[in-house]
């Protein structure tokens, strides 16, 4: 790596390229460097990583990254690396060698940026190393994660304020989210314990993207328009397996190159899809949400949502993946008639209550055969489409039960990642060196495991197949061939290495009766839950106000501005309408003091006679009044 400079934007040309910085960015930045804890809040694909990769790198020390997305950390780590940057990763899908290892590099090695998952913070092998390192920057990615308010709360999270205790006084902490209420935010910086408040807001405002809702009982035309009225490339979003299919089939009938992708197919074959999808030899993706992390194609022209997301969240997510390159580009929302009522019974659905939380807790311990007091701090590779179709259980109930397990702390799941292979002997040392004694051809290989791998007799270890052909001089084929071989003669249980969720139990597994989940944090989840289906429905509903105002206002961007090219403002353009100001505007203006309504009026923008009717409404309604000087105030 070459040496350090402070000089930004000499960082940001040398590794990444850029000449300038987006919005928001430099001011995240230089708030860093200049040593204040920061609350960033910006949009996905905002450009969150340069805010602290920048200021790292123009210093010396070492940033850790706290996130839960362990794609994440893969897809960072890689590009750091292949920048000549050394960074490293710790979580749950890795093995306790290759925990050390990492955590030896950023104690007593150069390693830049160290990107753990949260329930790593409380091991002794962190605590321990922590010491040790030069830390100089703490970022949290996912910072909502930390706040009860927040829609994803996560108890590992409360671990960073013990872990700032742990750092150097002066440390600062960059906390990044994507979307936080004025409540979030608040607790966000009280639990990270800022010095004093501080947040930078990025506009959520996408002046090339234009959000529609469809109201239509023929989806399939309303899609196929779009698909031929719309040059280049597309992702259509489905709820299920199956609709992807039939929607990529229904495309394909009509001479549109589309493809599907979602959780059910093996890697190679999603990484194929995508592949085609991102070289433009596939036109149309059909997608579930599995299509997500690694899409950074910039001239995506049309996102439509063949059914409506669960929250605002994540279609603002998805529906941004359109247009990242400035070009002109859509955001369209499919609803039928009865799309509605399918989104109440999803949402009943996805929130069981307690006794079903706990039935499904004992029984996904049972299904990966783990027994009363055991399983504390252990991993296992689970396959939630496995489990629930042998427990005839349905995916969102065993999610949302996950979820509340996880918020009491009992398990994490995590994203899926690429997993190693894994092995432990089912036979005692004694009957397996009878084995070795019988079977001679198996006796330097077995030998060169158990030298490799200690306790491999008590729990799945995981193993490299890499390491072991190089210690037993076999090829790595020839070492999956003894491994297989050993799991037929029944001498040991082995996982080839895969790609899938792991299911990390933060505790020893508990009797059913014991397990507690507390009131308050499930009335809160079954609250907010709520609160994301209804605005989402709400957003469909809307036919009024601005999309794009609609979306700015939720993720709390202060006084938003109509877009102009939504469905809802061409519809007021050829209807020869103006905009109608928006009534919330005016209050958050009138917050900061009394203004006269020529001043109110030019802030807000738009038509002198639209602020005035919306002046009148508040007046009517009470919510503001006119002073004696003539100005207008809350009142």
């Amino acid at each position: 790596m070459e040496k350090p400079t402070n000089d930004i934007h000499a960082l940001l040309k040398r590794y990444w390229g850029y000449d300038t910085f987006r919005p928001m960015q430099e001011r995240i930045i230089r708030s860093v460097m200049d040593g204040r804890d920061t609350l960033a809040l910006m949009p996905t694909g905002g450009g969150k990583s340069l805010t602290y990769q920048i200021p790292a790198l123009a210093g010396p020390g070492l940033c850790i990254v706290v996130t839960p997305l362990i794609a994440l950390m893969k897809d960072q780590t890689d590009r750091l690396r292949a920048k000549r940057i050394p960074a490293a990763a710790i979580h749950s899908g890795l093995s306790p060698r290759q925990i050390d290892i990492a955590l030896d590099n950023c104690a007593y090695g150069d390693t830049k940026f160290l990107y753990a998952a949260p329930e790593r913070l409380a091991t002794e092998a962190f605590r321990l190393r922590v010491q040790r390192m030069n830390v100089r920057l703490l970022a949290v990615d996912e910072a909502h994660c930390i706040s009860q308010w927040g829609y994803d709360f996560r108890p590992s999270y409360l671990r960073i304020a013990e872990l700032r205790k742990q750092l150097p006084e002066g440390v600062p902490v960059l906390a990044l989210t994507a979307s936080a209420t004025e409540a979030v935010a608040e607790d966000i910086m009280r639990q990270l314990r800022f010095a004093e408040p501080h947040v930078l807001r990025s506009s959520f405002a996408r002046p090339n993207l234009s959000y529609s809702v469809r109201r239509t009982e023929d989806k399939n035309g309303q899609l196929l328009r779009i698909a031929h009225n719309v040059a280049g490339s597309g992702i259509v979003y489905v709820r299920t397996r199956e609709g992807t299919e039939q929607v990529a089939d229904l495309l394909r009938n009509e001479g549109i190159a589309a493809a599907a992708y979602h959780g059910g197919m093996a890697h190679a074959e999603r990484s194929a899809r995508q592949e085609e999808w991102l070289s433009g030899k596939v036109r149309v993706m059909a997608a579930t949400n599995a299509f997500g992390m690694g899409i950074d194609k910039p001239d995506v022209r049309f996102v439509v949502h063949y059914t409506p997301c669960d929250s605002l969240e994540s279609y603002y997510q998805e529906a941004g993946r359109a247009g990242r390159d400035g070009g002109r580009s859509y955001a369209v929302l499919l609803v039928s008639p009865d799309d509605e009522g399918r989104i109440v019974r999803r949402f009943e659905a996805e929130f069981p209550p307690i006794a079903k939380i706990k039935e499904i807790y004992s029984k996904i311990c049972s299904y990966l055969r783990v027994g009363i007091g055991d399983g504390a701090e252990a991993s296992f590779l689970f396959n939630i489409h496995d489990f629930c179709a042998r427990e005839r259980y349905y995916t969102g109930t065993v999610q949302s039960a996950l979820k509340l397990l996880q918020q009491n702390g009992y398990m994490t799941l995590t994203d899926e990642q690429e997993n190693p292979a894994r092995v432990m002997f089912c036979v005692s040392r004694d009957d397996l060196y009878k084995v070795r004694v019988q079977r001679d051809e198996l006796d330097h290989f077995i030998r060169t495991l158990l030298r490799l791998y200690d306790g491999v007799f008590v729990d799945f270890r995981p193993i490299d197949e890499g390491q072991l052909a190089l210690w037993s001089g076999y090829t790595v084929e020839r070492v999956k061939e003894l491994l297989k071989r050993l799991w037929q003669l029944r001498l040991i249980r082995y996982i080839p290495s895969n790609r899938s969720p792991i299911l990390f139990f933060n505790e020893e597994r508990l009797p059913e009766a014991d397990l507690y989940i507390a009131p308050e944090t499930y009335r809160l989840r079954q609250k907010l839950i709520r609160e994301r289906f209804e605005g989402m429905l709400a957003y469909a509903a809307n036919d009024e106000e601005c999309r794009s105002v609609v979306l700015e206002r939720y993720f709390g961007s202060p006084a938003p501005v109509p877009c102009g090219v939504c469905d809802v403002c061409l519809a007021r353009r050829r209807a020869g309408r103006r905009p109608a100001a928006d009534p919330g505007a005016i209050l958050r203006l009138l917050s900061a003091g009394p203004l006269h309504p020529a001043e109110l009026a030019a802030r807000i923008g738009g038509s002198a006679d639209a602020a005035a009717a919306a002046v009148e409404r508040l007046l009517a309604s009470g919510e503001i009044s006119t002073l004696p000087n003539g100005k207008l105030t809350i009142k």
